[in-house]
């Protein structure tokens, strides 16, 4: 290590001035921002999303109450949800608020839809634990399933040995990730929340961050990253959670193909029923990548599916992970010390829901009715003069940029403690920067400028939400943001109450 002419090493030294007092110096002056914002002190002052690595850590008390014990910081929906707690909403007002920021679909009957599932029934045997694996005819009928919509004509089909049925998306990425060895794991920017938490739990994943191309996954880039960087697992969603695009056909082939070449894709598929076509004709066809494995058992992709998004049934927590048998194994072992298994009677349950006719109708009237919620919301914002840089053509989420409204409401967190006091909720797009709490000023995030809406819930809902964007930014180009940027509450006993 060369040294300055003091005898101190170089790198503590930059004509005579101290480099880490310099280093500091540039950390404190990029932080001014966040520290002239009421939105973001308040996000830092949650358990969790203090600053990492950049200077020394401290003992903080809010945070360290139990000896060894570290909070992992809050998924977007959960800080939310907490602030807008604050704010006034409960779920017995839910009515009262737009939540434009859940990410859930509406869960009632749409237009030509089979009815929704209105009792269960409980035979004695689901009274008792069900495999970790799931119910065996519960798995079949997921094999089938997939066999019916992507697999026809193909040798290689899918048995329920390809089937581990999970409580839950989250639970089914936390079982993948607790058997995966030490590795590189490349994500995008940005993609789901609870990538985050899942890359930071399991230490043996090493998070290797690559920015989007035009809010999708760039597979030229994919492929020099796994030359260059020693990739071997690669996770993310498709259809892509926040941005509503999607890789399908020749490019999903190709993405599909690298499972060849001894990396494993991750694919988070929640969405896969959401495709929004231009022509009435395709009306009904999803996207999977289960379309283009050549051989079930030796193709290492891993796809997480469920009930929750496509089915519209949230609250049942069914869901499934499906790839090689081997994996399955390996899930089943995971599965018993970190969840137990799903729940029994909704996995008996979701059997007949499964029947590839129901689907077909169901993907129809889905497909239908959130294009027509999609048109809607892209017309209102239309209206508004704020534009949606690339329109969904998947999900039912819009990736939408503030950048040219007014100072102070162009950022995400901003915005949405304004539309707080409107009650009404959305996601701001740091929370999408996977790990941005932890490794740099928030303001310099690719995602700061960004909010997800989702037009999830109902049509009269959606505008509930709408009315209130609209009124928070005419206010703002008529009267100018002197109203903005303050008076946030952080809990219900706050004295004031200011509203727009």
């Amino acid at each position: 290590m060369s040294t300055s002419n003091s005898g101190s090493p170089s790198f503590l030294s930059r004509s005579g001035t101290p480099l880490l007092r310099d280093f500091v110096h540039d950390i404190m002056k990029h932080f001014k921002h966040e520290k002239e914002s009421e939105a973001h002190q308040i996000f830092r002052e949650r358990a969790g999303h203090k600053p990492k690595g950049i200077v020394p850590d401290t003992v903080n008390p809010d945070e360290e109450t139990v000896p060894g014990i570290e909070h992992p910081g809050s998924t977007g929906v959960i800080y939310c949800s907490d602030r807008a707690m604050a704010n006034g909403f409960s779920y017995h007002n839910a009515s009262e608020w737009a939540n434009l920021g859940q990410g859930a679909p509406e869960v009632g009957p749409i237009p030509n839809a089979p009815d929704r599932p209105e009792s269960v029934s409980l035979p004695v045997g689901s009274l008792e634990y069900a495999p970790t694996t799931g119910v065996r005819a519960l798995r079949e009928s997921v094999a089938n399933l997939y066999n019916q919509m992507y697999r026809q004509g193909k040798a290689s089909q899918y048995t329920y040995e390809n089937v581990c049925i999970v409580p839950g998306g989250r639970s089914g990425l936390s079982r993948v990730a607790a058997v995966v060895s030490d590795v590189y794991c490349s994500y995008q920017i940005p993609d789901y929340t609870a990538y985050d938490q899942v890359l930071s739990a399991f230490k043996r994943l090493v998070p290797v961050p690559t920015a989007c191309h035009k809010y999708r996954l760039d597979i030229e880039q994919t492929k020099r990253d796994i030359q260059t960087q020693g990739l071997s697992v690669i996770i993310a969603s498709n259809p892509r959670n926040p941005t509503g695009q999607v890789i399908a056909g020749k490019d999903l082939k190709e993405l599909v193909s690298l499972s060849r070449e001894s990396t494993t894709l991750i694919l988070d598929e929640f969405y896969s029923w959401y495709i929004y076509h231009d022509h009435d004709k395709d009306v009904g066809k999803s996207v999977s990548s289960a379309e283009y494995i050549e051989d079930v058992n030796a193709d290492s992709v891993v796809i997480i599916d469920g009930l929750t998004k496509n089915w519209r049934l949230p609250g049942w927590r069914v869901c499934w992970v499906i790839g090689p048998k081997n994996l399955i194994t390996a899930l089943s072992q995971s599965g018993s010390f970190l969840d137990g298994g799903a729940n029994h009677p909704l996995q008996l349950a979701a059997i007949p829901i499964l029947e590839p006719a129901r689907v077909a109708a169901e993907k129809l009237a889905l497909q239908r009715h959130f294009k027509m919620k999609r048109d809607h919301v892209l017309k209102r914002l239309r209206e508004m003069h704020i534009d949606v840089d690339i329109p969904p053509q998947a999900t039912f989420y819009i990736w939408l940029n503030l950048e040219k409204l007014p100072a102070p409401i162009n950022n995400g967190l901003t915005f949405f403690e304004e539309l707080l006091k409107e009650k009404t909720i959305v996601i701001p797009g740091i929370f999408f920067d996977i790990n941005p709490a932890h490794r740099r000023n928030l303001f310099n995030s690719p995602c700061h400028h960004f909010v997800r809406l989702s037009f999830g819930p109902p049509l009269e809902e959606l505008d509930r939400g709408l009315n209130a964007i609209e009124k928070v930014v005419k206010i703002a180009r008529k009267e100018g943001t002197k109203r903005f940027g303050h008076s946030y509450k952080k809990s219900l006993d706050s004295a004031s109450d200011h509203q727009i």
